[in-house]
């Protein structure tokens, strides 16, 4: 497929008359082609009307009509071949075999999404019949299913070009719901973003929807985004990327007439407590499958294992030795864009010139383009407390050990953290009343909680939560993985006394769609 640099707005193919956005092979620091010019607000106010127009008619297609554009588009992406691998690596640096990898998460998520509509079982029907004898007073007849929200706009991620990307999670569970989505494409690899839109494009227009259920648009700067959040007839907006980026689109969400979701992740850095049994008998093995994780594309997942939080003592220097060994031996790996290798390098320079954290080891450098080099440094925990720059968020592969002189300090640390999406306990049978200390306060702190595994991975199925207390997302209710992921775009509405002609088909007496239904307080079967 030829890529033009062309917006998707609907079914046409659009020039944008902006800045121009260029994509970079960050491994070779070359220009790639073709341009993508930016759109105006006049491109976004088409999408949206596209959009808006579209809503009522796709909220209310068949369960069915709506799993099948899900696995159409999962099939028009892996139509695309080659064309579509090539084209993300030149664009992240990532190498073959992770694209080939997250083009399978991302078509597998989309038959995930499909096989939920198909089940019903989001809709959360709900029936009261009427009871026109009770006394004091007769009950009403109260029916209740949940409907879409409306027009959604999702926006980008840099560090997944596929998964968090155009067809990614966001994505498919708005569509899932039954909202129209709107992609605001990232800079760092736009072809690969009109490569995918027009695999989605082509998916709506083979199952014959409205041409505004889905449409594609670039930006260099933030007029785009900001314009599309502020649009009225958007209804919530999907984000991945930096504090500072969503809280600005947060505040612009918040601060309209109409105040509506804004689901962000943002912030992480996903702590890990080796328990001192498992620290006594396996430190050194922990040390090197931390750095494994730590290292696992180039530490650029928002659950990268940032910070390793223990009571000091030989067992958990043997864990830093094997760490520090590890490290040392990590060759060099390509960051996703220029300026992600920036806000690394500044990154570790802070620990690296901070005058409470001494470095205990970094990987080997090559001479090449945007290069992150593993990093390994430690810290006290009183050290740590105090000074706020310690606990911010390097993405990228370095990490930071927190010493600590017993359980109670180390308590305290762990109660003073941020939100997390992640928080891991390494620990043996020996660790378990340690653990079920911590565990409550684990639980106030993240959104998943692991056992003697590594943050790194996040398994698309029903029961993931990718999610948790600010700032690691703008909202912990929700997940932005996981079949859970499609209630953020859905609201509940109850039907009082309509006739049965009025009903939709989910709520009718006959159960027409066979769904498993509330009914007087009872589960159907």
């Amino acid at each position: 497929m030829t890529l033009e640099g062309k917006m998707l707005i609907g079914q046409q193919a659009i020039q944008g008359r902006r800045e121009p956005i260029h994509a970079v092979n960050p491994a070779t620091g070359e220009r790639l082609e073709p341009a993508y010019p930016g759109g105006t607000r006049e491109e976004v106010d088409r999408a949206c009307e596209l959009a808006s127009v579209a809503f009522d008619h796709y909220r209310e297609t068949t369960l069915e009509a709506r799993a099948r554009l899900l696995e159409t588009i999962a099939d028009e992406i892996e139509a695309l071949g080659e064309c579509l691998i090539e084209r993300a690596v030149a664009e992240s640096g990532l190498p073959q075999a992770r694209i080939q990898g997250e083009r399978g998460r991302t078509c597998n998520q989309l038959r995930l999404f499909a096989r939920t509509v198909r089940a019903g079982e989001w809709l959360d029907v709900r029936i009261d019949p009427a009871l026109p004898e009770r006394q004091p007073l007769p009950r009403a007849d109260l029916r209740q299913r949940h409907v879409a929200l409306g027009p959604v706009v999702v926006f980008g991620a840099s560090n997944f070009p596929l998964a968090f990307s155009v067809a990614g999670g966001d994505t498919a569970s708005a569509l899932a719901a039954g909202c129209p989505v709107i992609v605001k494409a990232h800079s760092a690899h736009p072809g690969t973003s009109e490569l995918v839109g027009r695999a989605i494009q082509a998916a709506v227009r083979r199952c014959g929807l409205p041409e505004g259920v889905f449409s594609l648009i670039f930006g260099s700067g933030r007029e785009v985004g900001q314009a599309l959040v502020t649009d009225a007839r958007i209804k919530a907006a999907g984000f991945t990327g930096s504090r500072s980026g969503g809280l600005a689109l947060w505040k612009a969400a918040q601060s309209r007439p109409e105040p509506i979701p804004f689901y962000a992740e943002m912030s992480s850095i996903n702590p890990v407590f080796p328990l001192p049994a498992a620290l006594k008998s396996r430190g050194a093995a922990m040390g090197e499958a931390f750095v494994g994780s730590l290292n696992m594309g180039a530490g650029q997942f928002c659950t990268n294992p940032g910070l390793v939080i223990a009571i000091k003592g030989p067992e958990l220097e043997t864990f830093i030795d094997a760490a520090s060994r590890a490290v040392e031996d990590s060759g060099s790996q390509t960051m996703l864009t220029p300026g992600i290798f920036e806000a690394y390098e500044s990154g570790v320079k802070g620990l690296a010139d901070s005058d409470k954290a001494r470095e205990i080891a970094r990987g080997h450098a090559r001479d090449a383009p945007n290069q992150c080099r593993t990093g390994l440094f430690v810290t006290s925990a009183a050290d740590f407390m105090t000074d706020e720059a310690l606990q911010a968020e390097v993405f990228g592969a370095t990490s930071l050990v927190v010493e600590c002189r017993d359980s109670t300090e180390l308590r305290r640390v762990a109660e003073q953290l941020e939100g997390q999406l992640t928080a891991t306990l390494q620990m043996d049978d020996a660790d378990l009343d340690t653990a079920r200390d911590l565990l409550p306060l684990l639980e106030r702190k993240a959104g998943r909680i692991l056992v003697n595994g590594w943050p790194t991975g996040v398994e698309v199925c029903d029961a993931m939560v990718h999610g948790g207390p600010f700032p690691a997302t703008s909202d912990a209710r929700t997940t932005s993985v996981g079949t859970a992921a499609i209630s953020r775009f859905l609201r509940p509405v109850c039907y009082q006394d309509l006739p049965d002609a009025l009903l939709p088909e989910a709520l009718k007496d006959t159960n027409p769609l066979s769904l498993k239904r509330l009914v007087d307080g009872w589960r159907e079967s």
